[in-house]
């Protein structure tokens, strides 16, 4: 029998778990949503050694880099929203239960067709944790634009770090294609045993079952800005597919450079040059970060179309790392001017619909790559490619120049001159669709 309370209750002889204090669990979620980022990139210096291995083509190569993100995709569309009703906690324990089973595949691979399995639930596990780690760590953030901050840091940092570690891993170390899953495994498993501890932030409330129907949950007030933006997003995140699969071919064939660790190299400058960049801008104004961003992105590509052409390493890694300084900065502004406009029960949803955005460049625009290098060689590839996500920016840029001079004319204008009841984009109060 359970025994009194001095006050007459009974108390459950069951004892709750301690909860870890709010800035504590903001910053493990971060460090742990920077492991999975890290998990993602860590297969790419394993390419080439897999391709040699198994003897795949160029095409089959971003085909096993695109699974991954085609997955977290559709899990992003499916359940991105979910820990909005089901609760962060539930979610993100979950997934890193599913991506411990990914590592597992990773270390037992032996051909090319469990290797595109374990990327597969890779890419579904990380994919699940985005919303909930992204909308736990808005929920938590010790101070206002921490979240949006992190949100952005922690994929470059992940990324970068990925990338560069398994490089290295693969140059020096013994077993290149188990050590790295081994020790990430390990890392998952202890970070699902303290997913208990952590505080939850998102009460339970009705439409699970619905919200798992795909959709992209941007608030009808928020929509006209995150259109603008769109294309960009994919275009910076297309950039990343490319080199995160094809960034070892072009070192080695076009620049003529070798090494496992060169790939690694490529992607740490593009995204640790988006981590630093971020850091720099975290307090400016999130708009004026985003244009910049973009712009210096746009700098950056053409800089490494010169590389490529010259050919010069030097060249290409001052581009390399020029795009990636816009690639974080444009996503950074992105995040903090679209996220915070969606209320705490709309905030899965944007998120989600955020990084849909991302990894549909970061997917989709690889596999015509991998496609195109079979059909027109790897230089003709990148640098029509180049020029599309060039042109992407280029269109997504002028859009928001042209609505932010639309919002000051709107601001300058009298207010009888407005329509009534009208509007500034994103001050709506109106709920969403």
């Amino acid at each position: 029998m359970p025994a009194d309370s001095p006050t007459g209750d009974r108390v459950s002889p069951v004892r709750q778990l301690p909860r870890l204090s709010r800035t504590f669990a903001f910053w493990l979620i971060a460090t742990v949503q920077m492991l999975l980022l890290f998990a993602s990139s860590a297969p790419s210096p394993l390419y080439p050694v897999y391709q040699a291995d198994w003897g795949f083509s160029a095409t089959m190569l971003t085909a096993v880099f695109a699974v991954y993100a085609l997955a977290l995709l559709a899990a992003l569309l499916v359940v991105g929203g979910i820990s909005d009703h089901v609760g962060r906690r539930t979610v993100f324990g979950a997934s890193l239960a599913v991506e411990a089973v990914s590592m597992v595949l990773f270390l037992t691979a032996d051909g090319v067709g469990p290797l595109l399995a374990a990327r597969v639930v890779q890419g579904l596990a990380t994919g699940a944790a985005t919303g909930a780690a992204s909308s736990a760590l808005l929920d938590l953030q010790p101070r206002t634009r921490l979240g949006a901050l992190v949100n952005s840091l922690v994929p470059l940092i992940g990324l970068a770090l990925g990338a560069l570690g398994s490089g290295l891993l693969v140059q020096y170390a013994p077993a290149p294609k188990t050590l790295v899953y081994a020790l990430l495994l390990t890392v998952f498993v202890a970070a699902a045993l303290v997913v208990p501890l952590l505080p939850e932030t998102s009460p339970r409330r009705p439409g699970a079952v619905a919200s798992l129907v795909p959709h992209l949950g941007v608030p009808r007030r928020v929509r006209p800005l995150f259109l603008t933006v769109a294309p960009c997003l994919f275009a910076v995140w297309a950039v990343g597919g490319l080199y995160m699969s094809l960034g070892p071919s072009i070192a080695v064939r076009t620049l003529h450079m070798s090494g496992h660790l060169v790939g690694g190299l490529v992607i740490f400058a593009l995204t640790g040059a988006g981590a630093v960049g971020s850091l720099l801008r975290r307090d400016r104004p999130p708009r004026r970060t985003m244009t910049l961003g973009f712009l210096a992105f746009l700098v950056g590509i053409g800089t490494t179309l010169g590389a490529l052409a010259v050919p010069s390493p030097a060249l290409f890694f001052v581009g390399i790392v020029i795009a990636g300084y816009g690639f974080g900065t444009g996503f950074l502004g992105a995040f903090q001017t679209i996220a915070p406009l969606a209320g705490p029960e709309e905030r899965a949803g944007v998120v989600a619909s955020i990084y849909v955005v991302g990894y549909l460049g970061f997917s989709v625009p690889a596999v015509i790559a991998g496609l195109a290098v079979q059909r027109f060689g790897l230089d003709a590839t990148t640098t029509v490619y180049s020029i599309a996500v060039m042109v992407l920016a280029v269109a997504a840029c002028t859009g928001l120049l042209v609505q932010e001079r639309t919002e000051r004319s709107a601001v300058a204008a009298p207010p009888h001159h407005r329509p009534p009841g009208a509007q500034l984009p994103g001050h709506s109060t109106t709920s969403a669709d």
